[in-house]
């Protein structure tokens, strides 16, 4: 018996590398998903490989910060498996960094910090926007947003800081107004993973380092490691959690001495 049996969840940003990672955990516990991404062509194969394992997905074209994007998103999920249950706000990019080296705030652009807002703090508001309706006629659901560590570390991470602590917002005050609605929500803050993203900043500063410096684990995380918070989250084992966050970063921001 799987953890998400008779789950029903979309995932945006649902065909890259975490998301990817959400979206195959999620039907191997049992669970329905709809893969929303840009990339179409990925998505399709992403679809097709979940498919020839016995798993149950669908990709659907989502722009996170198009509302029509959104609305045929959750229809696609209702009309093909009859409900939603789970939203992952997963989708985001990372503005703090240009060619490696952090940005300074003087030359930051207006459209450089817009588009990271509307990626990562719109979309998530989108996302829960068009999902609550949904989760209300299914009797509840859960909600998972993906911040970062960086959403409580605004002096070294600019635009995508705020983002993120906008997502942390996001989530609280969703958590609070829809609680009698069995409608959860919480997020979680990775922190340091393992991405293409992660070994372009180190190469690029030359130190082999990242801004964040290496956490008291003494390794990154993986794909994994976040997708595993995400399925708890989703599930019913966290019944009785709600506006919370979850931090997985190797304890890079627990108190130091």
């Amino acid at each position: 018996m799987g953890r998400l049996d008779g789950k029903v969840a979309l995932i945006s940003g649902g065909i890259q590398e975490q998301g990817a990672a959400e979206a195959k955990l999620f039907v191997r516990e049992g669970a329905k998903v709809v893969l929303g991404d840009i990339f179409d062509e990925v998505g399709q194969r992403v679809q097709e490989e979940i498919r020839q394992r016995g798993g149950d997905a669908i990709y659907v074209h989502l722009d996170v910060t198009r509302e029509a994007d959104w609305q045929a998103a959750v229809e696609t999920a209702v009309n093909t498996y009859g409900k939603l249950d789970i939203l992952v706000n997963n989708a985001g990019m990372n503005g703090a960094m240009l060619r490696g080296q952090q940005i300074r705030l003087e030359d930051a652009t207006e459209e450089a910090w817009n588009r990271v807002l509307e990626v990562n703090a719109k979309g998530a508001f989108l996302g829960t926007k068009y999902a609550i309706p949904a989760m209300r006629r299914a009797g509840g659901g859960s909600i998972v947003n993906i911040s970062s560590m960086a959403g409580s570390c605004g002096p070294r991470s600019g635009a995508y800081g705020a983002s993120r602590g906008a997502v942390r917002s996001l989530t609280i005050f969703t958590a609070h107004q829809y609680a009698k609605a069995a409608i959860r929500c919480n997020a979680v803050h990775p922190g340091l993973i393992d991405l293409p993203i992660t070994d372009h900043a180190r190469s690029a500063s030359g130190t082999g380092h990242d801004t964040f410096g290496t956490p008291p684990l003494g390794k990154t995380g993986t794909v994994d490691d976040i997708a595993h918070g995400v399925l708890f989250l989703a599930s019913d084992e966290s019944a009785f959690i709600t506006g919370n966050e979850l931090t997985i970063d190797g304890g890079a921001t627990t108190p130091q001495n």
